[in-house]
């Protein structure tokens, strides 16, 4: 009788943060798993993060009072108005791989003053800047910047036990972060299908920066490029943290660690998904070194891109980034930035 092995796809791995504070045992296959899944998946569920319920509950009141006030309250906090790309995105208005993201959302990042380029200096400051809010929500403010400090702690620990694992230095990429790191927060509602029928919540992408945590519901609908080539579904897991891996990473490992393509199919009908993805990436003027890790030579390489160049600093990555996703941004505020078609 011959029997054939079918690899299941049912769930991401599955990481206990909290290991990191066991003993040497734990330590080892907490660094064991880590090490699995983000050569292998590049993608996980992250438990065991410290973050606690209370504070889960805080964001996602806020962020839902937020998406239920009137059309022109969120309206006034219009993206287009912002050069540093932040605030309110209608729905449609954002693009992935050229077609139109059915979601609408609230951008944020850190709270710093605008810095507009100088002469001679790099376009990419203009993605530092203050964030929009609505006056009658002060609560939104409050805590969604203390999600953007818990979680680039989170990150930060998670990053360190990641390089731990491949045998790399922990803290070989501490000084590119620090008090100037550029984190990004997105708050983001699906408010179903579209009324064309479509079904792109957000196109098929690869994230651009170190780490991405993200927080989904339970309508699910967020689905995973695997080996086999297809899109598979991601089940919601109550109290964790979707887990992906940037560009960044896969660049500066040669393409040991994974960066994977990933969707969002619109939920049926009039059914509302909300999510919110959290982004741990560098200083903008950061130069993301080769990290040096004993499995370099089994590196593959990277899959090179002519449509979507890397560059060495990441705030260059993160500009060409938002000037394809925010064409509307991009046409009022950067216009000298765009390639003429």
């Amino acid at each position: 009788m011959t029997t054939h092995t079918v690899t299941s796809y049912d769930q991401l791995p599955i990481i206990d943060l909290s290991a990191a504070d066991g003993d040497p045992r734990s330590r080892a296959l907490l660094h064991a798993r880590l090490h699995s899944a983000a050569h292998d998946v590049g993608f996980f569920q992250l438990v065991g993060h410290g973050v606690t319920r209370a504070e889960t509950d805080a964001l996602l009141t806020a962020m839902r009072a937020f998406f239920a006030l009137p059309e022109a309250d969120r309206l006034a906090l219009d993206n287009v108005g912002s050069p540093h790309f932040r605030g309110y995105t209608r729905t449609g208005d954002e693009r992935t791989g050229g077609a139109r993201d059915w979601r609408d959302q609230l951008d944020i990042g850190a709270e710093r003053p605008a810095r507009v380029p100088g002469p001679g200096e790099p376009p990419y400051w203009w993605l530092q800047g203050p964030n929009q809010w609505p006056a009658a929500l002060p609560g939104l403010r409050t805590a969604a910047l203390a999600w953007i400090d818990r979680l680039s702690g989170v990150a930060h620990r998670l990053l360190r036990e990641l390089l731990t694992a491949i045998g790399a230095p922990a803290g070989f990429y501490d000084p590119v972060f620090g008090d100037h790191a550029h984190p990004h927060l997105k708050l983001v509602r699906y408010p179903g299908s579209a009324d064309d029928g479509t079904g792109q919540g957000v196109g098929a992408h690869k994230d651009y920066g170190f780490l991405t945590l993200l927080l989904q519901d339970t309508v699910g609908g967020l689905q995973v490029q695997r080996e086999d080539g297809r899109f598979h579904d991601v089940p919601p897991i109550e109290g964790a943290f979707v887990v992906n891996l940037g560009e960044l990473l896969e660049v500066a490992t040669d393409g040991y660690l994974l960066a994977t393509n990933h969707r969002v199919v619109s939920p049926l009908g009039a059914t509302e998904r909300f999510s919110v993805p959290f982004f741990y990436n560098p200083r903008l003027d950061a130069r993301i070194e080769p990290l040096p890790f004993p499995h370099a030579a089994k590196a593959p390489g990277i899959t090179t891109d002519p449509t979507n160049p890397l560059y060495a600093e990441y705030g260059y990555n993160e500009l060409k980034g938002k000037l394809r996703a925010h064409p509307l941004v991009a046409q009022r505020h950067h216009g000298s930035l765009l390639t003429p078609a």
